[in-house]
């Protein structure tokens, strides 16, 4: 049952501050704890990575050695790379955090920590906290290179609470910005509040968020809706599942104020089939909330009604855009619809519909508790506040990066995610999604907000970031992002579904030789390859949609900034990162063949021959170019030419 202090807090104005009440929000916001609190990164990262091994050993632990102690499930932190992350919090002394703790490691983990001893093999840092003593001679998380260079204003709690604690996130002052705006705005009031807060869609192409309130609400209608948009599926894009898995709660309170501002009674989260914890995590908290009095009948005894329901898509890529969206959540088939009428006009059964993005929704709790000029104050002047970041590929850290509007490039692939790993080049930098574009490694300086990336020939889409080094082969990273925008085309209007593709088509060819048999493959490699701006021309200027209209990105991009090896790929028909299959030659050096003949069994297609112990040979009219022939070597007898 919700405690008695809670419900004064979200049903009154003005709360008791006594000593005890005092002492209650403390121990939830964890300040003051009587018995020792474990932390555990259960996020989907944490997760893959070994984090429900690691909270049983904690489990088999504290009761062996009969420890009390909480162990609480948090969200991902955002450094992915370091999961599984292990955090103790002893009375009296300031939270400390582990990186990569598997369950072997553990017991020794604990019997250091509950001896005042730190664990210097697995160390992270430590969290500073109010009142309370430091480790000494450890780092404090804010301190480190990965956190230092963020501003973080949608992910402060991620990793930090417990997601399915809807009184810690009270304790830490959650729903209240929800309280004061049914209680002191009118609902145009909180738009004009958005407006000035300058803030932009973050799902896409950031479209103004106050504009599209601005239009539903003074469209007359009986039944007006409101819908998250949590269909993320761009390759390499994972920030809406880790902010719903980390802080639920901040979701739905976006939810609730947009809700109001535009006058809508029921609200839905479009979520993917995919993301089973954080559809249990949201169930959870829908739950919680709807026990404390903030959704359903008359809200906080406001007169406001808002129901919130959760469905689940089909994992099409297309039901992203927002009236394919509305049409699956209709139960028709997920394909786009002309526009205009747009969404806020006519949307989800005809009516006035709002559509936005989990992060630009759990934007909106903070800009109204602190108002819109402190959202104002960070980014630029055409993009205002922080971009949350998925940083994939081949950077030292993996995870998830929040930095104001305006960051470089340069500062977040080498100051927060710390460089290229192994001391290679970086080469490339695809930002966008799958509809984005690929970047040169020389365009470090480029600024991360709406208008730079658009002159630099990008995009920000929903925040995908994925680094390459010189072992990435462009064509292949072009061939790889259209099949799978070919894949995921609905279908639905010519350009985007045979356009597609064709693009895919011509691409494959450039990546594998023609056979002898097939000499005039080569004029075709030619032609299809001048044919391809073309092509790209077409289908953007005459595809219903934003998946069709950006679908060409990959390709025009890495043509614009990597021709060279598309030009190696169709006249020398070589790879130089090696990495396209078709076009590999492998050899092997009869002076370093043993004739183990292990090479031979391993090929799928019996295309080496030789005498036991006497040296191999490679037919290459019958090479396939699969590599497990030269992975298998023991010998470094076989090189690829």
């Amino acid at each position: 049952m919700p405690s008695e202090l809670i419900k004064n807090i979200l049903h009154n104005d003005s709360t008791d501050h006594s000593q005890e009440n005092e002492k209650i929000l403390s121990r939830l916001r964890r300040e003051k704890i009587n018995e020792p609190v474990i932390y555990i990164g259960s996020g989907t990262c944490g997760l893959i990575a070994g984090a429900s091994k690691t909270k049983d050993a904690v489990l088999k632990y504290l009761n062996e050695k009969g420890i009390k102690a909480d162990v609480i499930e948090t969200g991902c932190i955002g450094m992915c790379s370091a999961e599984p992350i292990l955090d103790i919090q002893l009375p009296g002394k300031n939270r400390i955090s582990y990186m990569h703790v598997h369950e072997e490691d553990v017991a020794k983990i604990l019997n250091d920590t509950f001896n005042n001893r730190v664990n210097e093999e697995h160390i992270l840092g430590q969290f500073q906290g109010k009142h309370l003593v430091d480790w000494e001679k450890v780092s404090y998380i804010h301190e480190l290179p990965f956190f230092a260079g963020q501003t973080r204003m949608v992910l402060d709690y991620c990793g930090r609470i417990d997601p399915l604690n809807i009184d810690e996130y009270i304790a830490h002052g959650g729903y209240s910005a929800f309280k004061k705006s049914i209680r002191h705005y009118a609902p145009n009031e909180i738009t004009s509040l958005v407006e000035k807060s300058g803030l932009r869609g973050r799902g896409g192409g950031g479209f103004p968020t106050a504009q599209k309130w601005q239009i539903a609400y003074n469209t007359q209608s009986d039944q007006k809706y409101l819908i998250c948009n949590a269909d993320e599926s761009d390759p390499g894009s994972f920030m809406d599942r880790a902010l719903i898995e980390g802080d639920p709660h901040k979701l739905i309170e976006g939810i609730a104020i947009a809700a109001y501002a535009i006058g809508a009674s029921k609200a839905y989260i479009y979520i993917r089939s995919e993301y089973n914890l954080a559809q249990q995590r949201l169930r959870k908290a829908i739950e919680q909330a709807k026990e404390y009095g903030l959704l359903g009948e008359d809200v906080l005894n406001s007169g406001f009604n808002l129901y919130l329901i959760i469905r689940v898509g089909a994992g099409a890529f297309v039901c992203g855009e927002e009236t394919a969206l509305i049409n699956s959540i209709e139960g028709k088939r997920g394909q786009p619809s002309p526009k205009p009428p747009y969404p806020a006009v006519q949307g989800l059964h005809g009516k006035p519909t709002v559509v936005n993005n989990v992060e630009t929704l759990s934007n909106i709790p903070a800009i109204i508790f602190n108002g819109p000029n402190w959202f104002r104050a960070v980014g630029t002047k055409g993009s205002k506040g922080t971009k949350v970041f998925a940083v994939s590929g081949k950077t030292e850290h993996i995870g998830l990066i929040e930095v104001a509007m305006g960051t470089s490039l340069q500062h977040m692939i080498f100051d927060i995610a710390g460089g290229i790993r192994n001391g290679k080049r970086i080469k490339a930098i695809q930002i966008g999604g799958a509809s984005g574009a690929c970047l040169k490694g020389d365009d470090l300086e480029t600024e991360v907000d709406y208008e730079s990336l658009l002159e630099a020939g990008a995009m920000m889409g929903s925040g995908g970031l994925v680094v390459m080094d010189e072992d990435s082969c462009m064509v292949d990273v072009a061939k790889f992002f259209m099949q799978f925008l070919a894949n995921e085309s609905c279908g639905k209007c010519i350009p985007c579904r045979e356009g597609t593709q064709r693009m895919l088509e011509i691409l494959e060819n450039i990546t594998q030789k023609p056979k002898d048999s097939q000499q005039h493959q080569s004029l075709e490699r030619f032609k299809g390859v001048m044919m391809l701006e073309e092509l790209a021309q077409i289908i953007r200027d005459t595809s219903l949609c934003g998946l069709g209209q950006t679908a060409p990105n990959p390709v025009l991009s890495t043509l614009k900034h990597f021709r060279e090896e598309y030009e190696e790929h169709i006249f020398e028909r070589t790879c130089r990162a090696n990495v396209c299959k078709g076009l590999r030659e492998f050899i092997i050096d009869i002076d370093q063949c043993t004739g183990c003949t292990i090479c031979a069994r391993k090929c799928p297609v019996n295309a080496i021959i030789g005498s036991q112990r006497q040296p191999h040979f490679i037919v290459q009219d019958k090479c396939i170019g699969c590599g497990l022939c030269y992975d298998s070597c023991k010998f470094n007898a076989i090189y690829i030419h």
